[in-house]
């Protein structure tokens, strides 16, 4: 059975045509997870270890200091930048955020928040994206949607699931009717489960 990440899901089903096999194909055939290659691990890692000891967002800047890699050192400050920009001055506390599969034709998707945090109060599971390409209505609708589908089960029922553009400094809700929306999503996860074993 493939198991694929969100983020290897929302890169497929974001593309058409040809592209969208060559997607499929590249998730099959590549190496297994290598940390060292995982660009944005210090970032994520830093986060989480800054929330779940209580800094205060001045902390955000040692995880820049901590690192060697050139490519990360040029490219972390904009990331800091932009999640500065969207802490401002929101009082933010931490809970570990619920993690899960989703599971449709034979295809699991690994559902893997990075952040469960209380923004004023109010509780809110947090996927982050890092990545510098502007991010795509598309991924704003699904990527909440199947954290939607998959932890409300192990959320309180007045937790939010939500996506965090870091460099833009947005947080974007659910803002799509689950209901509905997972007809589409099953079927995308058909033409994977289809195409998967001929490639």
């Amino acid at each position: 059975m493939p198991k694929i990440s969100l983020t290897d899901f929302v890169d497929v089903v974001s593309k058409s045509g040809s592209p969208k096999i060559t997607k499929v194909k590249q998730i099959k055939n590549r190496p297994a997870y290598q940390p060292a290659t995982d660009f944005y691990k210090p970032f994520r890692e830093g986060l989480i270890n800054l929330h779940a000891t209580g800094k205060d967002r001045t902390s955000l800047d040692s995880i820049v200091s901590s690192l060697s890699d050139l490519k990360k050192v040029a490219n972390y400050p904009e990331l800091i930048d932009g999640y500065k920009k969207w802490w401002g001055k929101k009082a933010i506390g931490w809970f570990d955020p619920p993690r899960g599969v989703y599971s449709s034709a034979g295809v699991d998707i690994a559902v893997n928040p990075e952040l469960g945090l209380v923004i004023d109060g109010k509780r809110v599971v947090v996927k982050l994206y890092n990545k510098a390409e502007p991010i795509t209505q598309f991924r704003i609708d699904m990527v909440p949607l199947l954290m939607e589908l998959v932890l409300r089960g192990s959320c309180a029922s007045d937790d939010a699931v939500a996506l965090l553009d870091v460099r833009k400094g947005k947080l974007h809700y659910l803002s799509v009717n689950p209901a509905t929306a997972k007809f589409g999503l099953d079927a995308e996860l058909a033409y994977i489960a289809t195409l998967w074993p001929h490639l």
